[in-house]
């Protein structure tokens, strides 16, 4: 799957608290590739990612916890090669895909900020709050 564009309610303006959707159900694949998309992070443009793992979809911002750098290794590819955990390719941090919590690495007690995502009629839909918006949204006041 290529990185996709913003969809419809990802690039418009949203209040926090409305649901925008982000890709059909089906675009996760247990322990597969995520769904990368952009997202303003105290105005600021950031990437997020989903995954599905143990059947629920996941998001965070794409950020270790150790220093705020992109983790993808390939575009979309956050698990490490057993399916198990989500790795830093940079520094090697590894996080706990279901509560984006660091087991291992130089993140310490750290974990990944996670992004509000819900599945619906075969949707994903992700929930922007004050300071985590869509790109194409003005910085919360």
């Amino acid at each position: 799957m290529a990185e996709p564009a913003p969809g419809p309610g990802a690039a418009s303006p949203a209040a926090p608290d409305a649901l925008c959707p982000l890709c059909p159900s089906q675009a996760l694949v247990e322990r597969g590739r995520a769904w990368v998309w952009e997202v303003r992070q105290y105005g600021q443009p950031v990437r997020a990612f989903a995954l599905r793992f143990d059947g629920r979809v996941h998001a965070y911002l794409n950020r270790c916890a150790h220093v705020p750098t992109e983790m993808d290794w390939q575009p979309g590819e956050f698990l490490d090669a057993d399916r198990r955990w989500i790795l830093c390719s940079i520094h090697g941090a590894t996080y706990e895909p279901t509560s984006g919590r660091c087991i291992a690495g130089p993140c310490g007690r750290g974990r990944l900020t996670p992004l509000a995502i819900e599945e619906r009629d075969g949707m994903v839909l992700w929930r922007p709050t004050r300071d985590i918006r869509p790109l194409g949204s003005e910085p919360a006041p």
